[in-house]
């Protein structure tokens, strides 16, 4: 049957029909260049008998973009040979586009499925778009989010489409469209109802229009908004030309290069004739195929993404379950966020606490959220009311009956928990789940308040809930595969994206990015400079800083939190381990009463009229004889390195077992550096065998803390990575 169909219709209209054979979606690779060019060869030999040309999909999506395993096999050492013979692949791929759209018949596109990166450029190169008008139909170019660029003329065309400003925010963002906004947006030209409706508007465009040409072949052309040649040009436009790759870097700290190249890329096309910018587009491209990180956020974003969001954490064999009322129990902002996630999907919930008055406020919480969002044109007043409308606050614990499912977000003390557990267990029904929302409280001990021990969970969601992607599930010892699989099937429903983890304290999440919070804390107290600390946080990637990050949750809590833990390790039989984020603490909040940014005052200052800045008690307290001074990278690595290595330490207590879990909890639930794709990909990456000698350096420099797992070392001596 061969990749791509020819077939000339009764009208004189040939369909180009992709249909690659042992796919379920079609690829841009190899096998697409050589039936393409050989497909349009041959459409050129009979371009004199026919009308013009269609193209479409044999399958039930339109195109699935470039082929990622094979970009994932480019390595990042090529010589300068085999750059120029990719750079001329490149090239290769973008020529039977050119060659179709300038060959002077009419082309028009029928989008069926998805048409994302190369499948849109495939379609941005015909006369004509039309698509069928559903949600799932979703249009545009998301490279960006895995670290690459449209490299098959998508950024030359979309230029020449919507202009450089638009042109930047689609492919930088990585938008994607369906439906009425996708055709408002000029990413169609029409919309179809159906299959056989697609078909026929996208003929019948072809047949009226038979001296179509792209509006860039046509004599006068203009780029919309205006060129940087253009003498007269916007200096708004000017501006974010000269200076934008400029504070693309600031903001990014330069560790993400396809922003950069975007930016340039979308700059410089704008700047030469069409042939030229094609040119110029496939040598950024190719810049972005080489760079490490691009390899990182493929691995990362997109197979192990997928496997997650397709369920490899669940369990098998279990019918999957939909949760249609959802109890909720604490109306703080952590339990109104869940609520209103859960609403907004269409679930009824019950959002209780200890007082009516409580529970009002919780739901008034989640009317502010509406609020926002109808002001910024978000959400309409009719959706508002309908979400808002299925939330109902109550102090009655027999408003619960009937909840499939009970989220507890009360206060981080067992013995509460352990109440409200058996007051909502005598209410519900006796496959009803109880989640908790500890952040680390062993989920099995929790159980012991409950008769239905199988039916108890832990599902850590973060916060702010409504926005956070992230659900952390927690299996306790008597956990059933039925009950991960209802917490797993809310999770996605809510629109998150669930990583399942065994039970121990702190679980996974909780304690990584307590290594780092930790690590920071040594480093003051070593007497190193605080900026210089979590400056490498920054310059490494991760959103804040250690300090930064404290001050934003607030150093009271922080203290609280931990009194609360060192209690409830020490009830349950334990040793409570004094680590130096505790000692910082304990001297922040009772010697120098600093409680973090909510009360003003933290690791920083934070005047009135003016911008933060760190308190200067931190040298008078912690270097009064001046700061010590290390390596910048040391103070990076002891930030990044301590996460890698307590992760590969919950590996091998079994608490977290799956590689893309692992590095899509790191980035999505603690803010793991991105670029890294994660913090096991960022072993992978950097070698297991440079990383588990760089770490050996580290532990000898630095503390225990950096010594390298047996597992890692197993793995470093038989060269093995991580899967």
């Amino acid at each position: 049957m061969g990749y791509i169909r020819l077939e000339k219709d009764a009208d004189g209209i040939v369909e180009l029909i992709f249909d690659q054979e042992g796919e379920k979606v079609n690829k841009m690779g190899d096998e697409y260049i050589e039936a393409m060019t050989k497909a349009v060869d041959e459409i050129e030999a009979m371009k004199d008998d026919i009308k013009g040309v269609y193209i479409r999909s044999g399958k039930s999506t339109f195109f699935g973009g470039g082929d990622l395993n094979k970009l994932l096999e480019i390595p990042t050492d090529m010589s300068e040979e085999e750059k120029t013979n990719m750079y001329n692949g490149i090239l290769n791929a973008k020529a039977p586009l050119r060659k179709l759209e300038t060959m002077g018949l009419p082309v028009a596109v029928g989008i069926n499925g998805a048409a994302l990166g190369g499948g849109y450029e495939i379609a941005l190169a015909c006369h004509y778009r039309v698509a069928i008008d559903r949600s799932d139909v979703k249009i545009g170019l998301p490279e960006a989010q895995l670290g690459l660029m449209p490299g098959a003329g998508g950024v030359v065309r979309m230029v020449r489409i919507h202009g450089l400003t638009e042109a930047l925010t689609y492919i930088s963002q990585g938008k994607q469209l369906s439906g009425q906004r996708a055709l408002d947006k000029k990413f169609v030209d029409e919309l179809a109802s159906d299959e056989a409706d697609l078909h026929a508007k996208a003929k019948a465009w072809i047949l009226a229009n038979p001296e179509a040409k792209q509006p860039w072949d046509q004599e006068g052309f203009k780029i919309p908004g205006g060129s940087p040649n253009d003498k007269d040009m916007d200096q708004a436009l000017m501006g974010l030309l000269y200076f934008g790759p400029v504070n693309v870097m600031v903001q990014s700290n330069g560790v993400f290069p396809a922003p950069k190249a975007i930016f340039a890329c979308i700059s410089d096309v704008a700047r030469v004739d069409f042939d030229t910018a094609e040119k110029i587009e496939s040598r950024y491209f190719l810049s972005l195929l080489l760079s490490q990180v691009a390899k990182n956020m493929i691995s990362t974003f997109f197979f192990q993404l997928n496997a997650l969001e397709n369920g490899a954490s669940r369990p098998s064999g279990i019918e999957k379950t939909d949760c249609k009322k959802l109890g909720i129990l604490g109306a703080g902002q952590m339990g109104a966020g869940i609520a209103y996630a859960a609403a907004k999907v269409g679930i009824e919930v019950v959002l209780k606490d200890i007082s009516q008055e409580n529970a009002d406020k919780g739901k008034a919480y989640c009317q502010g959220v509406c609020e926002k969002l109808q002001g910024r044109g978000r959400m309409t007043d009719e959706v508002a009311a309908t979400l808002l409308g299925l939330i109902k606050p109550s102090a009655d614990a027999a408003d619960l009956a009937g909840c499939d499912i009970i989220v507890e977000a009360v206060f981080e003390d067992r013995k509460i928990k352990a109440i409200v557990c058996k007051e909502t267990e005598a209410v519900t029904d006796a496959s009803s789940v109880f989640a908790s929302n500890t952040s680390s409280l062993p989920i099995t001990e929790l159980a012991e308040a409950s008769v239905r021990q199988e039916n108890f969970i832990g599902m850590h969601f973060f916060s702010p809930a409504e926005k956070m992607p992230l659900v952390e599930i927690i299996c306790g010892k008597n956990t059933s595969d039925e009950t991960l699989a209802k917490a797993f099937d809310l999770s996605i429903k809510l629109g998150k994206k669930p990583i399942v983890v065994n039970d121990k304290r702190g679980f996974f999440t909780t304690r990584t990015i307590g290594t780092t919070i930790n690590e920071g804390a040594e480093m003051l107290l070593e007497g190193i400079n605080p900026v210089l600390i979590d400056s490498a946080a920054k310059f490494n990637g991760s959103p804040v800083g250690p300090l930064n990050a404290l001050d934003e949750i607030s150093l009271a809590t922080a203290y609280k939190n931990g009194k609360q833990e060192k209690a409830d390790v020490e009830a349950t039989g334990g040793t409570w381990e004094v680590k130096a984020a505790g000692i910082l603490l304990d001297r922040m909040v009772e010697d120098f009463d600093r409680k973090g940014k909510i009360y003003g005052a933290g690791y920083y200052e934070y005047p009135e009229d003016g911008k933060k800045y760190m308190w200067p008690g931190l040298k008078e307290h912690f270097a009064p004889n001046g700061y010590k001074e290390i390596p910048f990278e040391d103070i990076q690595d002891r930030l990044t390195f301590c996460q890698s290595l307590e992760t590969v330490r919950a590996m091998e207590e079994g608490v977290i077992t799956s590689v893309g879990d692992a590095n899509i909890g790191s980035i999505m639930g603690i803010g793991f550096p991105a670029q890294t794709g994660g913090v096991i990909q960022f072993i992978n990456a950097y070698g297991v065998k440079e990383f588990t000698e760089r770490a050996k350096y580290l532990a000898e420099q630095y503390g225990p803390q950096f010594e390298p797992p047996q597992l890692l070392l197993d793995k470093a001596e038989k060269g093995e990575t991580f899967q």
